[in-house]
């Protein structure tokens, strides 16, 4: 199984100030709902990967958050894509769990439920945690510069190993002409 990892927020979507709290917040990256049919065209199944700490902060509830989710394959859905799974972190930055990026945990729960080797997979984030989790399990990396992908960028110390793309639609731009 050909399998893409995406980070929601600054991959997909636009980051919100204080968190993406209602579908309405939620507002594509332009040219990120095609890529994932284009990613989808490629062969690849599209898995969400993403830190939801605005639940412990209770500033929103999982039914909001699955509002929010539902609207976003909605949108993916209306370019032809599809998004097969979200995985979600809902702790803290200081709760101590195991799924909250740069953790492996989550990549690791995915790997397990979907009984795939995460080490043929490829993550797209725009974090240091995105790529920090990805590398723990041996995925691809490719760091995009939206987001805070630019600041992400200009801060890590370390990026061998890294393809750095503008956009999700440049990431999956390189995948289709990767070997």
């Amino acid at each position: 199984m050909r399998l893409l990892i995406l980070d929601r927020d600054g991959v997909i979507n636009h980051e919100a100030q204080a968190f993406v709290k209602a579908p309405l917040e939620w507002r594509p990256i332009p040219g990120s709902l095609e890529a994932v049919a284009r990613a989808n065209q490629l062969g690849y199944h599209v898995v969400v990967v993403s830190n939801q700490s605005g639940l412990a902060r209770g500033l929103f509830d999982i039914g909001q958050l699955n509002k929010i989710h539902a609207h976003m394959l909605q949108e993916i859905a209306r370019y032809g894509g599809k998004v097969e799974a979200i995985f979600f972190c809902p702790h803290g930055p200081d709760d101590g769990c195991e799924c909250r990026k740069p953790r492996p945990g989550l990549l690791l729960d995915l790997g397990r439920r979907l009984g795939v080797d995460l080490k043929s997979a490829v993550l797209v984030g725009d974090r240091e945690s995105d790529m920090a989790a990805a590398a723990a399990v041996g995925a691809e990396r490719i760091l995009v510069k939206t987001g805070h992908g630019q600041a992400t960028l200009e801060s890590m110390k370390e990026l061998s190993g890294i393809t750095v793309c503008s956009d999700l639609s440049a990431a999956v731009g390189h995948l289709r002409n990767a070997p």
